[in-house]
């Protein structure tokens, strides 16, 4: 039974592409995910693999689909051949019935890895420049500089509890500790 195997790694983007071409390449049941390739506990995966009898065959659109990372690339790979079943990534041409393919195919792995390190570090790269530039980085502060003084101030007096604070800024009742903890280590 040849088992398709797609994933994209956020909710807004989609697997229209790779369905297509798993279905136009005879696969009989796709496996969707919507995880990141770098973790290994993706659920969908796991349930393909429990899945696996001898003579199927797993395939998917491009290798990085399956894994970004060559370790879990191969232990994937061996998990496949375990079963009796074989793999074939589509873009790439490749398939791990031949020694000549599993070969390639770990290079492959490789290069997938190394293509999403040099992604890694260009984020963390803009992230330091940025803070350099003085810019925030993170999510914006519920409140602001005021609405964070008349909070401290009104819960310092006795006016306001912490839970009436948080109903009058309209946040939640954590936000008002974090606000009242800075104000006190500050």
């Amino acid at each position: 039974m040849k088992l398709g195997y797609c994933r994209v790694s956020t909710d807004d983007q989609h697997l229209d592409a790779q369905r297509a071409a798993l279905t136009a390449a005879g696969v009989e049941r796709i496996y969707e995910e919507k995880e990141s390739g770098g973790r290994w506990d993706r659920p969908v995966l796991h349930e393909l693999l429990r899945s696996l009898r001898p003579g199927d065959e797993v395939l998917v659109v491009r290798l990085d689909r399956l894994s970004r990372s060559v370790r879990d690339t191969l232990t994937i790979l061996e998990r496949i051949g375990e079963t009796g079943a074989g793999f074939r990534s589509l873009t790439e041409g490749i398939e791990t019935v031949s020694p000549a393919g599993r070969m390639l195919t770990t290079m492959l792995a490789a290069f997938a890895e190394y293509e999403r390190a040099i992604l890694r570090q260009r984020t963390r790269d803009g992230l330091a420049a940025a803070k350099r530039r003085g810019s925030c980085l993170g999510r914006r502060p519920k409140l602001s500089a005021v609405q964070r003084q008349a909070v401290v101030q009104n819960v310092t007096a006795g006016t306001w509890t912490r839970a009436e604070a948080a109903r009058i800024m309209d946040v939640d009742p954590a936000t008002i500790t974090r606000v009242m903890v800075s104000a006190v280590a500050a």
